[in-house]
C-alpha cells in the first residue's frame, strides 16, 4: 500500500480522487491520506470524506508520499510540479482509469492523468503531467506534450502535434495532422484545422486566433491560479 495526496480540493481533484478509487477497486494498492491545497482558508475542511491536510509546505514533511496533481491550469499544474519538485525527488504517479481503451504503442509520462471513457488508438506519445479529461479521443501518431490538458470530449486525429501547455477546450476538434504551439488556448467546440502558433487563444469553426500573449506568459499566470482547484 502506497500513501497519495492529490494536490488541488476543487472539482478536477475530486474527479482524480474518484480514478483512483476506482483504481483501487481494480487492485492498486494506492491509499489517499488527503488533499492539499496552498488557499490556506481551505485547509482543515474536508474534501470526499478526506481533510485538505495544507499547502505544498505540508510535503516538506512527508518525502515519502506521491502527489497527483488536481489541477485543470497547465499554467497552474506546472508550477506545483515546479514547487514541488524544489523540495527533492518525488513520485507523480501516472494514473489511467480503468475504462479507458488504451491500443499498442501508446506511453504516458509521469504524473499523466487518464480519465474514464478516453480512446486511445496506436502508436502514440503523451507526455508528463498531461491530463485526457473524460471522453477523449487520440488517433495514431499523435504525440501529446508535457503540461497538456484535453477537457472532456476533445477529438484528436491522427498525426496531430500538441506542444507543451496546450489547453484545448470541451468538444474541440483536431484535425489530422495538424500542430498546435506551445502554450496556445483552443477554444470549447473549435475545430483546428491548420496549424496554430504558441502562446494565441484561437475559436471557432474553423478556429482563428484572437487573442495573443507574450512569450513566458504562463509562467506569471501558473502562479496565481494554483489556489482553490
Amino acid at each position: 500500500m502506497s500513501d497519495l495526496v492529490i494536490y488541488g480540493s476543487g472539482g478536477f481533484a475530486r474527479e482524480v480522487h474518484q480514478l483512483v478509487l476506482d483504481l483501487v477497486a481494480e487492485g492498486a494498492a494506492w491509499r489517499v491520506l488527503g488533499f492539499l491545497d496552498d488557499a490556506r482558508e481551505r485547509h482543515g475542511l474536508e474534501v470526499h470524506g478526506l481533510p485538505v491536510l495544507g499547502g505544498w509546505e505540508w510535503l516538506r514533511d512527508h518525502p515519502g508520499v506521491a502527489v497527483a496533481v488536481g489541477i485543470g491550469s497547465p499554467a497552474a499544474r506546472r508550477h506545483v510540479v515546479r514547487r514541488v519538485l524544489g523540495l527533492g525527488p518525488r513520485a507523480f504517479p501516472t494514473l489511467v482509469h480503468p475504462r479507458t481503451w488504451v491500443g499498442r504503442g501508446v506511453t504516458f509520462g509521469e504524473g499523466t492523468v487518464v480519465c474514464a471513457g478516453c480512446l486511445l488508438t496506436t502508436d502514440i506519445a503523451v507526455g508528463r503531467h498531461v491530463i485526457l479529461n473524460l471522453g477523449c479521443t487520440v488517433g495514431h501518431d499523435a504525440v501529446i506534450a508535457d503540461f497538456v490538458t484535453l477537457a472532456p470530449s476533445v477529438n484528436v486525429s491522427g498525426g496531430v502535434t500538441l506542444q507543451e501547455g496546450c489547453d484545448i477546450g470541451t468538444g474541440a476538434a483536431i484535425t489530422p495532422g495538424v500542430a498546435v504551439g506551445p502554450w496556445t488556448v483552443v477554444g470549447a467546440g473549435a475545430a483546428v484545422v491548420r496549424d496554430l502558433p504558441a502562446n494565441v487563444t484561437a475559436v471557432g469553426v474553423p478556429a482563428r486566433p484572437i487573442k495573443h500573449r507574450p512569450p513566458g506568459w504562463q509562467d506569471r499566470e501558473g502562479e496565481g491560479e494554483s489556489e482553490g482547484w
